[in-house]
C-alpha cells in the first residue's frame, strides 16, 4: 500500500503525534492552570483518543504499509493497544505522583508519548531499517525518563547504566542485522525469509549467530538472563511512573520484537498448521536454546528476588521471572504458545501496573519504597492492602486471579509440546516465588507499623487501583473472552 494510503492505518500515531505538540505549546503557557496539569491533560487525552481510534483497526483486513515497511495484521494491532493502554494509565500515575511533580512536564510527557510512539512502530516493523529506527525512537526516550529525577540520588545513576547496557546491545543486535542482511541481500522480512528458504544447506552456524546477536538486542529489552542486570538498579532509581512503564511496556516491545522478528525470518508455518518449523535447511533446535534461556531467566529472577528488601527491586526481579515464563510460550513455535503468550503479557499488565501504583502510593504518603513501608497497611489503608495482595496473588498465579489463568495456559501449551522439563522449572518457580511475594503479604497484615495514621491515598489513584484490580479478578473467573482475543490477535502476516 502507498504512503498516502496508509495513513488511514496510522491514525493512532498521528493523534500521539499532534499530542505531542499540544503539550509541548500547553508546556509554554504553564504547567498548571488552577491546580491542572495542562501538559498532563494534553498527553492523557491524546493517548485515550490514540487508544480509541485504534480499535477500529481490527475490522480491517491485513495488509502491508507504506510501501512494505509496517505491517498492519491483528498481532501489531494487539501491541497498539498494549501500548496505549500502558501509556494512559503510566500518564495518571505521572500527573499525580510526587515523585516527578517538580519535572519539566512538557519535555516529560513529550518523550513519553514518543517512546509509545516507537513501540508502536517495532510491533508493526516489516523491515530491518524500521526496526532499528523504531528501537532506537524508544530507547533513547526511555533513557532520558531514567534519569529524568534530579531529586532521586540514584537517578542519575540508573539513566548511566541504561544507557551503557542499550547502547551495547543494541549495538550487538545491529550487528546481527547486518549479518542478516550480508546473507540475504534484502531488509525485508518477506525477501529474507524467502531467500533462507531456497538457501542451500550449511549455513546453519551463520543463522544461529544471527540469531545470538539478535537476541542480545531482544534479551536486554525483556530482561532476558544473561542480559538482565541493568533490571534492578534502573528499576531502583527511575521515578517509579516510569519503572511501571519500563517493567511492562519495554517487556512487551521485547516479545513484540522477538516474534515478529524471528518468526518472521527464521521461521514459517508448517503445512500440517498450528506450528512453526525452520526455513529452508536450516537444522536447529530453537526450541530447546529458548528453553534453556526462559529456565535460566526464571530461575535466576525468582532467586534474586528472595533476598530484596526494597519493592521495586523485589519487582524487578520478578519482572525477569515473568519474562522467563513467557519465553515459554515464545520457545514452542506453536499458535497456542503464542496465544498464551498474549493472554499473558494482558494479565502482566494489569496486574504489574497496579503493584507499582501501591509503591507509588507507598513513596507518595510516607517517601518509603521498601518492606517498611508496607508493614501493618492493612490496619491503615485496607483497600491498598486488599489490592496489593490480589496483584501478588496474580503474580504467583493463584486461582481466582488472571495469573493463575495465565499461567495455566502457558502450561497447558508446555505439555501439548512435550516439554515436560521446562514445566516442572516452571513449577517449582512458582513455588519459590510464593516466598518472597508471601513476605509482603505477611508484612501487610501481621506486621506492626512505625505509625497508626491511616494513609490518605488521591481519588485518582483510588479509582486507578480499582480499575487495575478488577480486570485482575475477573478474567480470573471469566477468561473466555480475553482467550478468544489472544487467539484472534496471534495470527501473523506471513508472506
Amino acid at each position: 500500500m502507498g504512503n498516502v494510503e496508509s495513513l488511514s492505518y496510522f491514525v493512532p500515531e498521528l493523534i500521539l503525534t499532534v499530542a505531542i505538540l499540544i503539550v509541548l505549546f500547553a508546556d509554554m503557557f504553564g504547567m498548571e492552570r488552577g491546580g491542572f496539569d495542562l501538559p498532563g491533560g494534553a498527553a492523557l487525552l491524546g493517548s485515550i483518543l490514540a487508544l480509541i481510534s485504534h480499535v477500529w483497526l481490527y475490522s480491517q483486513p491485513a495488509t502491508m504499509l507504506f510501501e512494505g515497511m509496517i505491517a498492519h495484521d491483528m498481532f501489531s494491532a494487539f501491541f497498539r493497544g498494549f501500548f496505549l493502554l500502558c501509556t494512559v494509565v503510566v500518564t495518571l500515575m505521572t500527573m499525580y505522583s510526587m515523585e516527578v511533580i517538580h519535572l519539566k512536564k512538557g519535555e516529560f510527557y513529550s518523550i513519553l508519548l514518543s517512546i509509545c510512539i516507537g513501540m508502536c512502530l517495532v510491533a508493526s516493523a516489516q523491515n530491518l531499517i524500521m526496526i532499528y529506527l523504531a528501537l532506537e525512537l524508544m530507547s533513547l526516550g526511555s533513557y532520558i525518563l531514567a534519569g529524568f529525577s534530579r531529586r532521586i540520588g540514584r537517578s542519575e545513576e540508573a539513566s548511566l547504566k541504561f544507557v551503557l547496557y542499550g547502547g551495547v546491545s543494541t549495538g550487538v543486535m545491529l550487528f546481527g542485522l547486518s549479518l542478516l542482511y550480508g546473507l540475504t541481500g534484502s531488509t525485508d522480512f518477506s525477501a529474507i525469509q524467502q531467500v533462507l528458504i531456497s538457501s542451500e544447506k550449511g549455513i546453519d552456524l551463520t543463522a544461529f549467530t544471527i540469531f545470538l546477536l539478535i537476541l542480545v538486542g531482544v534479551g536486554y529489552k525483556i530482561a532476558a538472563v544473561p542480559f538482565h542486570f541493568w533490571a534492578p538498579d534502573v528499576y531502583e532509581g527511575s521515578p517509579t511512573p516510569i519503572t511501571a512503564f519500563l517493567s511492562v511496556a519495554s517487556k512487551g516491545t521485547g516479545f513484540a520484537l522477538l516474534i515478529r522478528l524471528f518468526y518472521s525470518t527464521l521461521l514459517t508455518r508448517s503445512p500440517a498448521g498450528g506450528f512453526w518449523v525452520e526455513v529452508g535447511d536450516i537444522d536447529i533446535d530453537w526450541t530447546f536454546h529458548l528453553a534453556v534461556i526462559s529456565a535460566l531467566t526464571m530461575t535466576i529472577g525468582n532467586l534474586g528476588a528472595i533476598s530484596q528488601n526494597n519493592l521495586k527491586r523485589l519487582l524487578a526481579y520478578s519482572g525477569i521471572a515473568h519474562a522467563g515464563y513467557l519465553l515459554m510460550g515464545v520457545c514452542l513455535l506453536t499458535d497456542v504458545g503464542l496465544q498464551a503468550v498474549i493472554f499473558y503479557l494482558v494479565v502482566y499488565l494489569f496486574t504489574n501496573l497496579a503493584a507499582f501504583l501501591v509503591v507509588i502510593i507507598m513513596v507518595d504518603t510516607q517517601d518509603e519504597e521498601g518492606m517498611n513501608g508496607v508493614r501493618g497497611l492493612w490496619a491503615r489503608t485496607p483497600i491498598v492492602a486488599v489490592a496489593m495482595t490480589i496483584c501478588l496473588f496474580s503474580l504467583i498465579g493463584l486461582p481466582p486471579t488472571a495469573g493463575f489463568v495465565g499461567k495455566y495456559y502457558l502450561f497447558v501449551a508446555l505439555l501439548q509440546g512435550k516439554l515436560y522439563w521446562l514445566a516442572i522449572v516452571g513449577v517449582l518457580n512458582t513455588v519459590v516465588s510464593l516466598y518472597y511475594y508471601a513476605r509482603i503479604v505477611k508484612a501487610m497484615f501481621f506486621e506492626p507499623t512505625y505509625t497508626e495514621e491511616p494513609i490518605r491515598v488521591h481519588p485518582v489513584y483510588a479509582g486507578l487501583l480499582t480499575a487495575l484490580v478488577v480486570p485482575v479478578l475477573y478474567f480470573g473467573i471469566f477468561w473466555d473472552s480475553l482467550a478468544r482475543y489472544a487467539r484472534y490477535c496471534a495470527s501473523l502476516i506471513t508472506y
